[in-house]
């Protein structure tokens, strides 16, 4: 086994790179040697820099269509088996994730952990609306709460449409079979949005790729967070990686971030490692480097 102290920079190269291939914590430990502890200190402290690096760097942002939606997860049990001394405290139970793409670059510039509520909604639109250079259209689903949070982070300077989907019931059986989609409704709700660009269908393909890219996503397993911390940090992990190293095929081969225009080249994993030896090398006022937790791409 190898401590934190220890580790060099290829050896937290192997460690990230079998976390943002979908490996467990577990499994990690397994193919690289490194103790449990240690990976989950790795995690923790890489997700707190990736959410930094991103907040800052995720500025005065060109794209012009955005597509918003929610991903659910769960932390600690599920939502029925909530222990009653934990009920209604957020970390224990239904965990959504607040995802914004853009549409042509594939970036995903913000995105948000936390409950599924008007407050997070509000939150979600504040931070997405700052990080816009202009007017952009946005496409969400029908959840009612977006309207209010879309209006207050906006105002009128926005084109905006929900894409509301019709479900009936499906012809299969067993308990996990999807309900069938029966079609589409379009509805504008502020500005003048194209009617053929209101569309969440690179967002929702979205979600596959976190449920591929990070195991305590996967379904139907026991590879659930046990800890909103962890889960936090490996959705800040997973997206600094899907941005800036994860080349997109429908790109010409280009990162989302090379898209969008905010780097100029593939990053390495011995890169998106430098941001943390980077934030280890300068000092707190304590004189060193403590990771403290957080919830999203902004504080």
């Amino acid at each position: 086994m190898v401590s934190m102290n220890r580790l060099t920079t290829e050896q937290r190269v192997r460690i990230v790179a079998c976390l943002v291939e979908g490996n467990s914590i577990r499994a990690t430990c397994r193919m690289t040697g490194a103790s449990k502890n240690t990976v989950t200190k790795l995690l923790s402290d890489m997700g707190l820099v990736c959410s930094i690096f991103m907040d800052r760097n995720m500025r005065d942002l060109t794209c012009k269509r955005i597509e918003a939606d929610e991903i659910w997860s769960f932390c600690y049990a599920k939502q029925k088996n909530v222990p009653a001394e934990k009920a209604g405290e957020f970390g224990y139970g239904d965990v959504w994730v607040w995802v914004g793409l853009d549409s042509d670059t594939k970036l995903v510039p913000t995105y948000r952990v936390g409950p599924r509520d008007l407050q997070e909604a509000r939150l979600f639109m504040a931070d997405l609306a700052k990080r816009m250079r202009g007017r952009i259209q946005l496409t969400t689903d029908g959840y009612t709460f977006y309207l209010k949070a879309v209006s207050d982070a906006f105002g009128n300077e926005i084109d905006y449409a929900q894409l509301i989907k019709i479900y009936g019931s499906s012809t299969q059986s067993g308990k996990y079979s999807p309900g069938v989609c029966l079609g589409t409704e379009r509805h504008t709700v502020i500005g003048d949005p194209d009617p053929d660009l209101i569309s969440t269908s690179y967002v929702e393909r979205q979600n596959l790729t976190m449920r591929m890219s990070m195991r305590r996503f996967t379904r139907l397993t026991n590879a659930f967070s046990k800890k909103v911390e962890n889960l936090t940090a490996a959705v800040s992990l997973h997206f600094a990686h899907y941005n800036y190293c994860r080349v997109h095929a429908s790109l010409g081969r280009k990162t989302p971030a090379m898209a969008a225009g905010i780097t100029d080249h593939v990053w390495t994993l011995q890169e998106l490692v430098g941001l943390l030896e980077q934030a280890e090398n300068v000092p707190s006022k304590r004189g060193s480097y403590k990771p403290r937790a957080k919830t999203g791409i902004s504080e």
